[in-house]
């Protein structure tokens, strides 16, 4: 891991902290390959490049999962896997229930009335990866919102290729415990296409969500215009910021807890005054060493991760808000202190109890959070994702007349003379009438 200083290595944090672009020319070279084959061909497409990427053979047309596959998967998960995705479900429910919002009608004092409708999506496409890992608890954090915002069809989307292995057995179980509508067992990006255009057998959505790797997010980048997303996430990461009140073994756990999603996942301890710094790189190579995924965790550490001393807190406070990262946790004293002068940030964990996969699984807010600085901007998934705004307006006679000439006004500025002619129609017929009277 790199080991920085700070403010002494300044130029050095600043270049390890600066992303590179959000995406390459590469990748969306072909993915948008993907998508145009996806846009001519359909099904067919579909099902060829679900062999091609997965090595898993489809026939075109026919790629949902049945709901009796669904059920069965359910049926045969260990007792305590039912349990905690029943307990996380009803978390992620008990949250995000609370993110519901509704319209409101304002009446003006000329008597106009003005309307703000909130209705939810009718269809909403799903993205599950299934690559290096199972993620049933994505299945869920993506599901449940939906379904509280009041989407009507929610289908799901994901690799076909380890459905039968144990993993892709919970996502599959998670799915009917989370009442998808559809289960498609097609690959990522031409899935994702599919979903954003439509083929002959999938029907086209109103919004895609969900994470994957570079070309997921490509293709969402790309289709996004003719489909709505949620963001466009890549590598996840953590800033873990500590102080001498937080034990070496804690931090390094919480680190390698992020390192081991993928190679490109990034991890970074920002540590406040006199840290001990050899205590933890100890820690950090122990518990890799005994690690599972130590192969994984080595590559994200070495390319990612870093060690980043700092003299004061309202420098960890700076470093916290220049990464804008996913993921911060605090174990420091003042933690709540801190966490309230963290402005971009996905999600903050306070405290020692608190470590970052409390939220990946059962905290109850959504762990599909804004990545590679996007905090500053994006927000994490939730109800509102799944929701859209539309008004409704109705003058009265009054109202009208006493707006009018303002109208006039205006669109004669803009020189839109056919918007001022419609409400000259109008006008001219209110004040016949007023003489007539």
């Amino acid at each position: 891991m790199k080991i920085f200083r700070y403010p002494q290595d300044r130029s050095g944090v600043e270049t390890f902290f600066r992303r590179g672009p959000a995406s390459d020319p590469e990748t969306e070279q072909a993915v948008a390959a993907v998508i145009r084959r996806v846009r001519r061909e359909g099904d067919r497409a579909v099902a060829a490049l679900t062999k091609q990427l997965d090595r898993a053979v489809v026939v075109p047309g026919r790629f949902e999962v049945p709901l009796s596959r669904l059920k069965a998967a359910w049926e045969n998960l260990p007792s305590d896997l039912r349990k905690a995705l029943r307990v996380a479900k009803s978390r992620i429910h008990e949250f995000h229930k609370r993110q519901l919002v509704s319209g409101f009608t304002y009446r003006d004092p000329l008597g106009n009335r003005m309307d703000q409708r909130v209705t939810p999506y009718r269809k909403a496409g799903i993205y599950v990866p299934g690559g290096t890992a199972a993620y049933p608890s994505t299945v869920l954090m993506n599901a449940v919102p939906a379904r509280v915002a009041g989407v009507e069809e929610i289908i799901m989307v994901t690799p076909p290729g380890r459905l039968n292995d144990p993993g892709g057995q919970a996502t599959l179980g998670a799915a009917w415990l989370a009442r998808f509508d559809k289960v498609l067992a097609v690959s990522g990006a031409p899935g994702i296409a599919a979903l954003a255009i439509g083929t002959e057998t999938i029907p086209r959505v109103d919004i895609v969500v969900g994470p994957g790797n570079r070309f997921i997010a490509a293709a969402k980048r790309l289709l996004y215009g003719e489909v709505d997303i949620d963001m466009i996430a890549g590598p996840t990461e953590i800033l873990v910021l500590a102080d001498k009140t937080a034990p070496p073994r804690l931090v390094a756990a919480d680190l390698l807890a992020q390192a081991e999603h993928d190679a490109d996942a990034r991890a970074v301890a920002v540590l406040i005054g006199d840290y001990d710094l050899d205590a933890l790189r100890a820690e950090i190579r122990e518990q890799t060493a005994r690690a599972p995924r130590a192969e994984i965790i080595r590559k994200s550490l070495r390319a990612k991760g870093a060690l980043v001393q700092v003299e004061t807190r309202d420098e960890a406070v700076e470093l916290a808000e220049r990464q804008s990262p996913e993921h911060v946790e605090i174990m420091a004293e003042g933690a709540r202190s801190l966490a309230s002068r963290i402005r971009n940030v996905g999600a903050i964990f306070i405290g020692r109890h608190t470590p970052e996969p409390m939220g990946d699984y059962i905290a109850g807010p959504n762990h599909t959070l804004p990545t590679g600085g996007t905090a500053r901007f994006f927000s994490p998934l939730s109800v509102w994702s799944f929701l859209k705004t539309s008004h409704v307006v109705e003058f009265s006679r009054n109202g009208f007349e006493s707006l009018a000439e303002s109208v006039l006004t205006l669109a004669e500025t803009e020189g839109l003379s056919a918007h001022a002619q419609a409400v000259r129609e109008r006008l001219g017929r209110a004040r016949l009438r007023r003489k007539r009277r």
